[in-house]
């Protein structure tokens, strides 16, 4: 969208009115969605309702639907559940409850609606839009209404809310990740204890006709068992689950995980039930067996990172579509298609939403898997791929050793495991290095085995041990160790490091013949700056450990007025952190190296904050990368500029209006378990990187070796939009800014403009990329989006 299409769009908008609900289950993220669209709507100059209660308060009326101000959605990004409450309401789906609704909005001049819920509450919304024509045909012949041409039409737009990412035609729906966060929560406690106790613990998750929680947290959590209703086990399965749990026990994990989804069956259909299964372990096993069920609690909580990115972006989107429909727009559902805002035929996407069902209904299960999206697929077989160890037919002549490089990031860990089980299933012989190049050139080899990565997927930094050294320094002892330990490829796990030692590993080929055998990098960095790829292994753990410190760091002022604090974040150069993070916790400016600002815009800033300051706004929060900073404030954001200029100018500016803090949250941003997303990313990454050198090292094996010299045998493995990819190292070296360590291009720039938007500055549009029509069909996805 360009300026002039905004500014066009603006006087467009003038005096239109639109309305948000949210209706049916609560999901996290619902709040931060209804801040979006009441800003966004406001922004564009449209006058914004908040519906209380869903549809019920939809078809009550009076005060519960409420003109909104800017000011109405001030610190609610970072609540659970929905400040304007949801219902399910029996009214609505009556003819006469429409009319009562249609009567309720048309008084008011609302003729654009945003409904936030899962596939009922948006099915609900078709239908009423269907009708909308005659309900006011109705209200016409009753007296109660005088017709107005503006009000003819009723424009509808979804956001899926549902922590069952049960939703076809989106990659996530809002909720989601929040519900893993907690149900991780749960299973990183309760493995200390099982440990302890030598236990087998039976956990019980939400889903009662999806198993997209259940396998997830499988996955991330490395669980030996897990019960969906898209899978339902064989006949006999008792006997084999029995079998994998005792072979899974090893002296160093004396523990089971089993995980069932509420809505488990068994190929006859029949319920399996958690205590069902801890009744035949005892039995069977001998073994001291409890069973946890989560229920509601995956739904409380406040909501992740992820969630308040994906709303925020979801929200701007949805008041986008609203005010550019017309009369002969379908209604739409805003979706998630890699890392960017799709429009969706909200028929389309609950017509694909049933098949799946009904699909189960007929015990066509493999199809429903397929149909669940190519990520549902791929989850499950790695899954299972990874569960149990199966000795391969036969043995390989290759041996691969995996290494981590640069600084620690959550998931390293497991994308190691995965690499390692996934390469032992091969045949693979795998060597595990301690620290990095520099393990290597000292010989710090070690043969891994399949229980050596038990119980990695949960733990944080790096257990291999990682450095930053680069390998130029030490190549001939680098290639002493290839040679003595006849290497056949090398995995390489790390952030800007990882990426530049193997482009060095590659241009050493034509001095070493050793150094021809393939390599693929796997970035893990919180900074995400390596090229590549959109996303780094940590980044989104990092982004979750931020926006903790910051909801705290704004809660420590809730009893002081008018505060503001500037929050330091790492980076380095890449602004990535800063921005993503002022995204997710409403932050009022993200100052980055990639967004240059001079004097004159930090004096905008203070004197925009000093406003708001006046209106009784108690605190504001600025991020930073050092310049890296906050307010938030990326680290190295400006060469002079820096945080404590920032903090000393907001201090002087604001002087008798509010008063300064800074935080500087440091390697606090490297620490702690990894998020859901890192654990299934690295996971995914990890089995997907020993594949293609599997491919690589049978391509170039001849003569009784590998030689592998071409560009295409040293790549970095990335995720960029929603395909995952290799990409020659000496490709990547055109596009890369060596002297700042990151990307000459950075995707994530487009959501600059709505983090200003959001926070209430005057900015250019031109380069919001408005979302497209998708239609919904049985779509490959290769792994779950991120920001």
């Amino acid at each position: 969208m360009s300026l002039m299409d905004l500014e066009k769009l603006k006087m467009t908008c003038a005096g239109r009115a639109m309305a948000v609900l949210t209706s049916g289950g609560d999901a996290q993220g619902m709040n931060a969605a209804i801040r979006a669209v009441t800003r966004m709507g406001i922004y564009v100059g449209a006058k914004v309702y908040l519906i209380h209660e869903g549809y019920q308060g939809l078809v009550d009326g009076g005060d519960n639907i409420k003109l909104a101000h800017w000011h109405s959605v001030t610190d609610i990004i970072q609540l659970g559940g929905t400040v304007i409450g949801s219902a399910r309401c029996k009214a609505f789906m009556t003819r006469e409850g429409r009319v009562s609704a249609a009567f309720n909005l048309v008084k008011k001049g609302i003729t654009n609606l945003c409904v936030c819920g899962g596939d009922g509450s948006l099915t609900g919304a078709n239908i009423f839009r269907n009708e909308w024509s005659d309900l006011l045909d109705e209200l016409v012949k009753k007296g109660e209404y005088t017709m107005a041409k503006q009000h003819y039409n009723l424009n509808i737009v979804g956001l899926v809310g549902s922590i069952d990412n049960d939703f076809c035609g989106t990659d996530m729906t809002i909720g989601a990740d929040s519900a893993l966060h907690r149900i991780m929560e749960i299973i990183d406690a309760i493995m200390t204890t099982a440990q302890s106790h030598q236990r087998a613990f039976v956990l019980e998750v939400m889903g009662r006709h999806c198993g997209y929680l259940a396998l997830v947290s499988a996955l991330a959590s490395g669980a030996d068992w897990v019960f969906i209703p898209e899978a339902p086990p064989q006949e006999g399965w008792e006997d084999n689950m029995c079998a994998r749990l005792k072979g899974v026990r090893h002296k160093s994990r004396l523990l089971n995980i089993i995980i069932v989804a509420e809505g488990a069956i068994d190929i006859n259909g029949k319920p399996i039930s958690s205590n069902y299964i801890k009744d035949l372990v005892q039995e069977r096993l001998g073994y001291d067996t409890r069973v946890t069920v989560l229920g509601h609690v995956q739904r409380g909580g406040i909501p992740s990172a992820f969630d308040r990115m994906l709303s925020s972006i979801l929200g701007v989107e949805a008041v986008v579509a609203l005010l550019e429909a017309s009369p002969e727009t379908p209604a739409c559902v805003i979706g998630l298609s890699g890392n960017q805002a799709v429009r969706l035929p909200l028929v389309e996407c609950v017509e694909m939403t049933k098949l799946v069902q009904t699909a189960m209904n007929e015990k066509r299960f493999d199809e429903a898997i397929k149909l669940r999206g190519g990520s549902f697929e791929s989850n499950w077989n790695i899954y299972k791929s990874l569960a149990f160890h199966k000795p391969p037919q036969s043995k390989s002549n290759f041996s691969f050793a995996i290494l981590n490089v640069g600084a620690p990031a959550a998931g390293m860990n497991s994308a190691v495991r995965s690499a390692v089980r996934s390469g032992l299933s091969h045949g693979h012989k795998v060597y595990g290095v301690n620290d990095g190049f520099l393990g290597l050139a000292d010989g710090a080899v070690f043969e891994m085995e399949w229980h050596s990565v038990a119980g990695w997927t949960g733990q944080g930094s790096s257990l291999l041990g990682t450095k930053r050294t680069l390998p130029n320094s030490h190549l001939e002892k680098i290639v002493e160790t290839i040679t003595k330990f006849e290497i056949s490829a090398l995995l390489v796990i790390g952030g800007f490091e990882g990426y530049q030692g193997v482009l060095e590993l590659y241009e050493a080929r034509t001095h070493y013949d050793e150094l021809c055998i393939p390599m693929v990098v796997i970035p893990a960095t919180i900074s995400n700056n390596v090229p590549g790829t959109f996303f780094s292994v940590g980044t989104d753990t990092a982004n979750q450990i931020l926006l903790q410190s910051c909801d705290k760091i704004k809660q420590s002022a809730s009893g002081t007025k008018r505060r503001v604090f500037v929050v330091e974040t790492m980076g380095g150069y890449c602004g990535y952190l800063a921005s993503a993070t002022g995204i997710a916790v409403g932050a009022d400016a993200a100052y980055i190296f990639e967004d240059p600002f001079n004097i004159l815009d930090l004096k905008t800033n203070v004197e925009h904050l000093s406003e708001k300051m006046k209106k009784d706004v108690q605190r504001g929060l600025i991020l930073s990368d050092k310049l890296k900073e906050k307010a938030v404030l990326n680290e190295k954001c400006h060469e002079n500029y820096t945080t404590d200029f920032i903090h000393k100018l907001y201090s002087s500016e604001g002087k008798n209006i509010f008063d300064c803090r800074v935080n500087v949250l440091g390697h606090l941003q490297q620490g702690g378990a990894p998020s859901p997303f890192d654990r299934n990313f690295g996971t995914k990454l990890g089995v997907k990187a020993i594949e293609w050198l599997s491919e690589k090292l049978t391509e170039n094996y001849r003569q009784g070796r590998v030689f592998a010299n071409s560009p295409e045998t040293a790549c970095v493995i990335g995720l960029n939009r929603k395909v995952v990819s290799f990409t020659p190292v000496t490709e990547l070296k055109e596009i890369t800014d060596f002297e700042h360590r990151m990307p000459k291009v950075e995707w994530w720039l487009k959501l600059r403009p709505m983090l200003k938007m959001l926070a209430k500055y005057q900015t250019s549009f031109n380069e919001y990329v408005p979302g497209e029509i998708e239609h919904v069909t049985q779509r490959s996805i290769s792994i779950d989006s991120g920001f």
